[in-house]
């Protein structure tokens, strides 16, 4: 009977209704034919079965998209290369790191970033072991360790865009030149300043540092001041083997072996950065991460993390006014950002130990390289008017109908029709959001080395132990290239989806191996 009657239905709206309000409601007559499958099953009317894969070649899938879309975001990171290198020193229960960070960013417009972080922290670390039952004789041991850390950073962004044309490959590979050669410039200008002895002979390395420089600006400041804050708490489990010699009272610790199985993290970053210089000069970002992140095994190691960032960018003068007079801010952009990283390589950390009566002594080391994929998301809000700028606001902050424990949305949620209990920030998303999605190839190779001075108290099987001193400095290397079809969700077609297509601002240039 329900059969019967939405053939019925479909054929009178087919005759006698508008082509826009007939979609519509064939799409409600389909919906109430396939009640399981979803609203994306009848986004533009007619039924699609939601197992059926995507087809780029079939005109169903692929609607009309008009020329210079508004929906389409106007340019992709193609690659990035990130180089990171953080020391840790620890004294008893007492931690502190100290980092830099070094990013690469090649954009699809022909634009290339440069960015320079340092970054120091401090916190509390503490660790347990408890001897295995199996291994008794044997001397193993498991231990776990955790650790919270809060630290600070600055640095800046430099923009490289001088070279401009209608070519955006040919200004890539222009402007990662300028980039190289201004990267090699800075490095080395510090190493001229590291040197010991006379300002005199400091003068002559620095000459010659900038005859390496091409044409660049030698004092040129950074385009973006970065500053940023982080927490972070962190927690790992290794298994040990300790060795001695003889037996009874003449027995005696020769040392011992460990390797770590696992490790994972969870870090809240705030990141400002104010814009000097371009067509966003003028402008404050704040970006708020929180990313979940996990690593384990021996010789083939998995590999996984989750982050979620909320960007949110205001006019910086009329930020710091409103925030010195306490009056509500009013926001002109907002970016969420989602991704997951999953990989896994060859790769391993171990560590060995010598006693000497309670005190031991610990050396460690390990290096790897990780191959994961990383799938990204991204939605694009301008706040044109003061309805949705102040929409956005009470939504960051918690304010009217948005409790502060609300998830963050996911981008690609906003290309599904809109239900009935679809709240105001859906809503705008759903409407304006420029959304897209990427899949990146990365390869991170690192290596760790630790010396460590400890002291352990035994009970049974159990020990309670604590470094009495340690440094532990870790190196990353890491290459992130764009791969798959870069696609982008054009504007609500009938039926109320937004159906993803080939994002043409991204795939026109290609990523510069470095």
């Amino acid at each position: 009977m329900i059969m019967v009657v939405a053939l019925i239905v479909a054929a009178i709206v087919g005759l006698s209704v508008p082509q826009d309000e007939a979609t519509g409601l064939k799409a409600a007559v389909c919906r109430v034919i396939h009640p399981l499958d979803g609203a994306d099953a009848c986004a533009d009317g007619d039924y699609r079965d939601p197992d059926e894969p995507y087809d780029p070649d079939n005109p169903k899938d692929v609607p009309d998209v008009p020329e210079n879309d508004p929906f389409e975001p106007a340019k992709c990171l193609l690659a990035e290369d990130q180089t990171k290198t953080t020391v840790v020193v620890q004294i008893l229960f007492i931690k502190i790191s100290g980092s830099e960070t070094v990013k690469v960013q090649q954009w699809s417009d022909g634009t290339v970033t440069m960015e320079r972080v340092s970054e120091v922290g401090g916190g509390v670390t503490a660790s347990i072991s408890a001897g295995i039952p199996g291994l008794k004789d044997w001397g193993g041991s498991a231990s776990l360790s955790g650790s919270y850390m809060k630290g600070s950073g600055s640095g800046g962004q430099w923009v490289f865009d001088k070279n401009k044309s209608d070519d955006p490959q040919a200004d890539l590979e222009a402007n990662l030149a300028d980039a190289k050669k201004f990267a090699d410039f800075l490095k080395d200008v510090q190493d001229c300043n590291n040197r010991p002895g006379r300002s005199e002979l400091q003068m002559i390395c620095g000459y010659h540092a900038n005859k390496k420089k091409g044409d660049l600006d030698p004092d040129r400041a950074p385009d973006v001041d970065i500053t940023k804050t982080s927490t972070e708490v962190a927690g790992g489990l290794s298994l040990g083997k300790s060795f001695s010699k003889g037996k009874g009272d003449g027995k005696k610790d020769l040392g011992s072996i460990s390797t770590d199985l696992l490790s994972a993290s969870m870090t809240e970053d705030v990141v400002v950065l104010r814009t000097k210089t371009g067509s966003d000069a003028g402008k404050v970002t704040f970006v708020y991460t929180f990313s979940v992140g996990g690593q384990g095994g021996e010789v083939v190691q998995g590999k996984g993390s989750k982050m979620q960032q909320v960007a949110v960018t205001y006019d910086a003068a009329a930020f710091d006014e409103e925030e010195k007079n306490g009056d509500p801010h009013r926001p002109q952009k907002l970016a969420i950002t989602t991704s997951e990283e999953i990989g896994d390589g060859g790769g391993v950390k171990v560590g060995a130990g010598a006693n000497a009566g309670p005190v031991t002594i610990d050396v460690g080391g390990g290096g790897g390289t990780i191959h994961s994929t990383i799938h990204t998301e991204t939605a694009e809000l301008p706040l044109d008017n003061d309805a949705d700028s102040t929409l956005v606001e009470d939504w960051l902050r918690g304010r009217g109908d948005f409790p502060a424990s609300d998830a963050l949305p996911n981008p690609s949620d906003a290309t599904k029709p809109l239900t009935d209990d679809a709240g105001p920030l859906e809503t705008l998303l759903h409407d304006k959001a420029k959304l897209s999605r990427l899949d990146y190839e990365a390869n991170t190779d690192w290596w760790n080395a630790s010396l460590g001075i400890g002291f352990g108290i035994s009970a049974g099987q159990v020990t309670l132990g604590f470094k009495l001193f340690g440094i532990d400095v870790t190196h990353e290397e890491k290459k992130q290239t764009i791969t798959g079809d870069p696609t982008y969700a054009t504007g609500p077609q009938k039926g109320g989806g937004r159906p993803w297509v080939e994002w043409k601002n991204c795939t026109r240039t290609k990523p510069i191996p470095t």
